[in-house]
């Protein structure tokens, strides 16, 4: 027989052993969100649960089980099959650990397959996950990245988490990079996927003596940052990129990729066009529609996002800031080790 866990006993669970997640809902569900690091083994898809919820609604609780009964018989088979190939303790869930995980967990169970049900299912983590965030506060250090657009503030962060650096990416989690043109080429995530992300890595960070992240705003696209990271942010210790300018033409062009997104640049530009100044503003639309884009680059930087940038750092409360001037994104990533480094060992004594 299947075992009942809470969210909690699940995270207790998982302290001590590695527990494989499958939500069980529809991949539209699935998709819209889920809890980190789970597979996706849909009961129904996205077609028979709309058409079993329609004969709920229009016939009968009962006519919608037995259409729902139909439906899963056929695909037994694989769908135990499926679970017959994940190794170790498995534990299901679907909205609110009703009808969908109580199927699954009990067919798996005639078939001798163990699974823990979490009660509650996705709701119950979600509630979860938004106390933890409400109630969170950073006791580590925080070092944050500050810098002009296309100094290279992400790069140095990514590859800071690659080598094993502490790092909460922020734009990473939301899939939107913050500027009007951020959403282009990504997979934009909705809050509650950027929720559920966040808590899991500051878990994975927990007894981390400090934390690495970017400067962001209280919005990234249409992501709401939490309070006490934005407090952390102003409070934390401000290390400030600068890189020539042909070099930070360089780094949006490579990050960015204009050249295969032209229509949605323009369409971009099109919104913040009218706060700069009219004669550069054609000159930038003219650049971007001819494919002159290292020139267009460099007029938006220089007439829009320079001067904001430089207005927004001004209120900024830290009024000794570490800069790192350097002429290479790879020399800013050494550069902020050695300060990380300096900073541990006097904090430390060693």
């Amino acid at each position: 027989m299947f075992q009942d866990i809470t969210v909690k006993e699940l995270l207790e669970l998982q302290s001590s052993k590695k527990i494989t997640l499958i939500d069980v809902r529809s991949p539209s569900e699935y998709k819209d969100s889920t809890i980190p690091g789970s597979l996706n083994i849909p009961v129904f898809n996205d077609e028979e649960r709309a058409e079993i919820g329609t004969i709920y609604k229009q016939v009968s609780v009962d006519a919608a089980k037995e259409l729902g009964l139909a439906i899963m018989s056929a695909k037994l088979p694989n769908f135990v099959k499926q679970f017959k190939e994940i190794e170790g303790d498995k534990a299901v869930y679907c909205w609110r650990g009703g009808m969908r995980s109580r199927t699954a967990a009990t067919v798996l169970s005639l078939m001798d397959i163990h699974v823990n049900r979490i009660t509650g299912g996705i709701k119950a983590y979600r509630k979860y996950v938004l106390d933890t965030l409400e109630q969170k506060s950073l006791d580590a250090d925080a070092f944050v990245l500050h810098g002009l657009t296309g100094t290279g503030k992400t790069a140095v962060l990514r590859q800071l988490q690659q080598e094993g650096y502490p790092v909460v990416d922020l734009e990473g989690l939301a899939g939107h990079r913050g500027s009007i043109f951020g959403h282009i080429g990504l997979q934009s995530n909705n809050q509650k996927t950027f929720d559920a992300e966040l808590v899991e890595r500051l878990k994975q960070l927990e007894d981390s003596p400090y934390l690495l992240f970017e400067a962001e705003s209280k919005r990234i696209g249409k992501i709401v940052v939490p309070d006490f990271l934005m407090k952390k942010k102003e409070s934390g210790a401000a290390i400030v990129l600068e890189l020539p300018m042909a070099e930070r033409v360089r780094q949006i062009l490579e990050d960015y990729n204009p050249a295969a997104y032209k229509e949605q640049y323009l369409a971009a530009f099109q919104l913040i066009k009218n706060r700069i100044h009219t004669p550069i503003a054609a000159e930038i639309g003219k650049s971007l529609e001819e494919g002159r884009f290292a020139h267009g680059i460099q007029l938006l930087l220089e007439h829009y996002y320079d001067p904001k940038y430089n207005y927004s750092f001004s209120q900024y409360e830290d009024s000794a800031p570490i800069v790192v001037a350097v002429d290479r994104v790879e020399e800013a990533v050494e550069a902020v080790k050695d300060i990380l480094r300096s900073r541990m060992r006097h904090k430390t004594g060693a």
